[in-house]
């Protein structure tokens, strides 16, 4: 997978950016009288200030990295653990939903069902695949892949990026809700190995109705969160300008999530971001699928089982009054 395209910087990378240009401009003229001091000083401010702003980052910049356009996607992940992927289409019921996409990897030589909520790139591929926001025929879609590899003993892997199931009026008609408590009800209740990788945006109902798994992974700068920062904003103080409060006390974030016991890795992700560097990213989630599915393939199928449902009756704090 290659990312020759110039990397779209994001507002608090901007003296970053500035520092960059100033050190370009210095370095034509330190050919012409040999002055090179200023130049490794300003490299030095450069890597200080780059290591100051990767290392702290706050929950809204990491929303910002997560939404990244150039951040890669869940295909971008499957067809580069398996070029030959062999893709599967619809629900077997009239459609076929293009903001989920499922099928068939290899691993080490194991048949492996990916499945994945997908973004488009430009505009024209957003509204096919309705800017990665399933519709019930999605996740009926997904739910016949889950059965899939039920029946044939592949494990699952899913890769979630989405903002949200779709809200509109005919997803309502046609039992949004439904499809999604489907999905979890039968996930709790499947015997193969379930690896979620949390890759951008997980949001909501959308995303969980692909993340009850044996393991729940994410990457570094992605998001996992029962509302959008800006929902929540307008929700509590009826303005987005609060959505970098709302991104805070939400707790959305890998490293929050991770200290909460919600989910069980943080695949790390190159300095600034996956979309520096697609290759990277990609080699160190097939790392974590890899040593994931080792430790689960020592599992019966009623140990993977009760050890799904084990790890979602976990969460949370109870108090008994």
């Amino acid at each position: 997978m290659k990312t020759k395209q110039e990397i779209i910087h994001l507002d608090f990378e901007k003296p970053l950016i500035a520092l960059s240009k100033q050190i370009s401009e210095l370095e034509e003229k330190a050919l012409k009288n040999g002055n090179s001091k200023i130049i490794i000083d300003l490299k030095n401010q450069y890597e200080k200030v780059k290591e100051q702003i990767y290392k702290n980052l706050s929950p809204i910049e990491r929303i910002k990295i997560a939404r990244h356009p150039q951040r890669p996607y869940p295909l971008d992940y499957i067809q580069s653990i398996s070029p030959a992927w062999y893709e599967l289409h619809g629900d077997r019921t009239g459609k076929d939903d293009a903001a989920i996409v499922g099928g068939l990897i290899e691993i080490d030589g194991q048949t492996i069902m990916a499945i994945g909520t997908q973004k488009g790139r430009n505009i024209k591929e957003n509204q096919r695949r309705n800017f990665g926001m399933p519709s019930p025929e999605g996740y009926r879609k997904a739910l016949r892949l889950f059965y899939h590899a039920e029946k044939f003993n592949f494990p699952i892997v899913t890769f979630i990026d989405t903002p949200g199931a779709y809200p509109g009026l005919e997803a309502e008609e046609h039992n949004q809700s439904h499809a999604i408590a489907m999905n979890l009800r039968e996930l709790a209740g499947l015997t193969v190995p379930i690896i979620a990788i949390v890759t951008g945006e997980g949001g909501s109902g959308g995303a969980l109705a692909l993340g009850v798994a044996n393991r729940v992974l994410m990457l570094e700068n992605s998001i996992y969160s029962v509302i959008s920062a800006e929902g929540c904003a307008a929700i509590l103080w009826r303005t987005k300008d609060k959505a970098s409060e709302a991104a805070s006390a939400l707790k959305i974030t890998a490293q929050d999530l991770y200290k909460l016991g919600v989910i069980d890795e943080i695949i790390p992700e190159v300095e600034g971001g996956a979309h520096y560097n697609h290759n990277q990213t990609c080699e160190n989630i097939l790392n974590a699928i890899k040593s994931h599915l080792r430790e689960l393939k020592e599992l019966s199928p009623e140990e993977l089982k009760t050890d799904r449902q084990e790890k979602f009756r976990r969460l949370g704090i109870f108090n008994r009054v």
